[in-house]
């Protein structure tokens, strides 16, 4: 026998060629028919009665007090989420404690609850019939069916987005770096911000990215709380259903193509956060950098 090594890997460590080109066709098959056709849809059926009319869809009142809408909610939902999200990551990564394990299980909540039961738990909290009903009304406070309630859905079902992103990243970091700096006089803030931050920055522009699509794209919770009043309380996917029930459809896929734009963006910047997580994930294990294939 030869003491060289086989020119070839054995037939039982790799799958045949068959198997890899089947798999393949089936992956590009399922993303062309899912995910390919209905965005293409979406704008050809927006474009369908030519560009004036595509814009007309987007130059009514209703329209832009939805697109409005829709980027307060965000603009009020992203910033809370990327503190509470920040603060959860930092407790659960950097410390142990006892009830830990229970903390975790409330950042993924909002993951395995209804959009829909979350928006009904703040109708019964915050309600004319609710818990905190008459109070509210004896102060002239509005919360359901006002923004105030669309922006605490928002914030309920986006919560975790920011939270999970990071958890991981800061787990795999390990607490050396802010401990060298703390023995050096840096002070919390002041490792926080040059020695944690830094390291974290893609995993939370990812996670921002994220939370930012889902809150402008939010529909079963903030349909429960808004009460669908047009021009006051309606976003834009809600604003989508109202126009395609009404059979406007230019209309209401002029308006879906914002939302499906805003999507092809989010996965933009999401693959290049992706990819420069996972740099920083590599280097914070000693490991040396992917060489692109």
């Amino acid at each position: 026998m030869s003491g060289h090594p086989p020119l070839h890997a054995p037939r039982g460590t790799t799958e045949a060629p068959w198997v890899r080109r089947t798999l393949i066709a089936a992956a590009l098959a399922f993303m062309l028919l899912f995910l390919v056709l209905p965005l293409a849809a979406v704008f050809a059926e927006a474009l369908r009665k030519g560009l004036g009319a595509y814009l007309a869809g987007l130059r009514e009142p209703d329209a832009w007090s939805a697109i409005r809408l829709t980027l307060i909610t965000a603009l009020i939902a992203v910033p809370l989420n990327l503190v509470f999200g920040v603060a959860a990551a930092w407790c659960i990564a950097k410390y142990e404690f006892r009830g830990k394990a229970f903390l975790t299980t409330l950042v993924d909540l909002p993951f395995s609850v209804s959009p829909v039961v979350a928006g009904l738990v703040y109708v019964l909290v915050f309600g004319a019939q609710g818990w905190l009903g008459p109070w509210l009304q004896a102060h002239d406070i509005q919360i359901i069916f006002a923004v105030p309630g669309i922006v605490l859905a928002t914030v309920f079902v986006t919560f975790p987005f920011i939270a999970r992103e990071l958890i991981p990243l800061m787990q795999a970091q390990g607490n050396e770096e802010e401990q060298a700096a703390i023995v050096l006089g840096a002070t919390g803030w002041q490792t926080f911000w040059h020695v944690t931050l830094p390291n974290i920055r893609w995993g939370l522009l990812y996670g921002v990215i994220l939370c930012n699509a889902r809150a402008m794209g939010e529909f079963g919770a903030v349909s429960v709380v808004s009460g669908h009043i047009r021009g006051q309380t309606n976003t834009l996917p809600l604003h989508v259903e109202i126009l395609y029930n009404e059979y406007q459809s230019v209309a209401a896929f002029a308006a879906a193509s914002l939302l499906a734009l805003l999507a092809l963006l989010t996965l933009l910047i999401k693959t290049l956060a992706e990819h420069y997580t996972a740099q920083t994930q590599t280097a914070a294990a000693g490991l040396p950098p992917e060489r692109p294939r």
